[in-house]
C-alpha cells in the first residue's frame, strides 16, 4: 500500500498481481486527484518484490509518469529485479523512466533535485 513519506513523496512498496495492478490504479487516481487543486507529490515505487510486469501495468506505469510529468514532479522506480528490467529494456522503457538501486537512493535524488532543498 502507499504510504506518505513526506508531504511531498508518496511511496509505494510493490508486489505480485493482482495487488500491483491495484495498487498502481490507487497511487494514479491519487495523483490525478492531487492535480485537480492540491499539491502533486514525487511518487517512488519499490519494485523489489515484483517479479514480472504485464502490458497493463506497463500501461498504468507510463500513465502515472505522463500525470507527473505535467505537473513537473519526479519519478522514480527502485529496486527493480533483472526479470521486470528484462521486460522494461525489451520494450525500450529503460530509457523512458528513471531508477534508483535502493528506496533510499530514490528519495535521496528527488530531494537533492527539489528547489529549496538543501
Amino acid at each position: 500500500m502507499a504510504i506518505d513519506w513526506s508531504d511531498n513523496i508518496v511511496i509505494a512498496n510493490l508486489a505480485d498481481e493482482p495487488a500491483l495492478s491495484d495498487e498502481l490504479s490507487m497511487i494514479c487516481e491519487r495523483i490525478e486527484q492531487a492535480g485537480k487543486g492540491g499539491p502533486v507529490p514525487h511518487a517512488v515505487l519499490d519494485f523489489h518484490e515484483v517479479s514480472y510486469v504485464n502490458s497493463s501495468n506497463i500501461a498504468q506505469l507510463l500513465r502515472l509518469r505522463k500525470n507527473l510529468d505535467a505537473h513537473d514532479r519526479q519519478f522514480v522506480i527502485c529496486g527493480v529485479t533483472d526479470e521486470v528490467m528484462s521486460v522494461l529494456m525489451v520494450t525500450g522503457l529503460n530509457s523512458v523512466f528513471s531508477f534508483a538501486p535502493d528506496m533510499l537512493t530514490a528519495i535521496a535524488s528527488i530531494q537533492i533535485a527539489e528547489p529549496g532543498q538543501g
